[in-house]
């Protein structure tokens, strides 16, 4: 009698891989818990504080001063919005001289990748400490530590969008003895407009959350505000500003949901 071979579902090498990947990251778990101290199950074992933190000081929210917090939330907006504008007018001139495909010369677009790179990879709170040691706290410092961000990503994205749509177009003209002026201004830009404004709205969904934290280290705006409620330990008010944020947020992120599922669809 011969005995049927049976065949594993997932094959033995592919068992091992997961195995050994498991075993990898429970190691590096293990050496990071140790080595910062870290335990895990003590969260759990003290949530009775964290809950009478919430019911006792935080709730229920209010709002001390509804014009203040008004104008904090139309400052956070105007910060967001003004930094995500001039970013990507920036980022669109720069991202034209750092693309593959529309690059006049090969060390200027590794220059521009450069400067993208440092401005991207840079945190806004970063940014934000080094302009407030120039300017001081204020709006100002808001809207220039998001715009230095907002254009490291806005260049890179635009790169990518420039290079994924730039290469046949561009050939296809050069073909016909067109310049590449005359290429970029009504082949590759007609093209790449929807995939600039879909990243144009990303980053302004982003900048609405991110101009929250950099006013919360004195770059204006509402996070000035809820960090005043919590240097004062005022913490229902601060609560109410916080859910003002993530209404707030939550709104933009619809609206801007929205609008790209209107321009990808052109």
């Amino acid at each position: 009698m011969v005995r049927e071979k049976k065949i594993p579902l997932v094959p033995q090498k592919e068992k091992r891989a997961r195995t050994l990947v498991f075993l990898a990251v429970a190691l590096l778990f293990t050496v990071a818990t140790i080595s910062t101290q870290y335990q895990p199950f003590h969260f759990l074992m003290n949530m009775e504080n964290f809950w009478m933190f919430i019911w006792e000081d935080l709730l229920p929210p209010k709002i001390s001063d509804w014009q203040a917090t008004l104008e904090g939330i139309l400052q956070t907006l105007c910060m967001a919005v003004a930094a995500s504008l001039v970013s990507a007018v920036i980022s669109l001139l720069l991202a034209f001289l750092g693309a593959n495909t529309t690059a006049p010369w090969k060390p200027l677009k590794k220059v521009v990748r450069l400067f993208a790179s440092v401005q991207r990879n840079i945190p806004s709170m970063i940014w934000t400490f080094l302009l407030i040691m120039s300017f001081g706290i204020g709006n100002l410092v808001g809207v220039l530590a998001l715009l230095i961000t907002t254009c490291g990503f806005l260049i890179r994205s635009f790169i990518e969008t420039i290079d994924e749509v730039g290469g046949e177009s561009l050939e296809a003209m050069q073909a016909v003895g067109a310049g590449r002026l005359t290429t970029i201004s009504q082949v590759i830009l007609p093209a790449c407009l929807p995939g600039f404004l879909s990243w144009l709205l990303y980053s302004l969904e982003v900048n609405i959350r991110s101009s929250t934290l950099v006013g919360a280290v004195g770059g204006g705006g509402i996070g000035l505000i809820m960090m005043g409620y919590i240097k004062q330990f005022r913490y229902q008010s601060a609560m109410g500003v916080i859910l003002l944020i993530a209404f707030l947020v939550i709104l933009v992120d619809l609206l801007t949901n929205y609008l790209r599922k209107k321009v990808l669809s052109v």
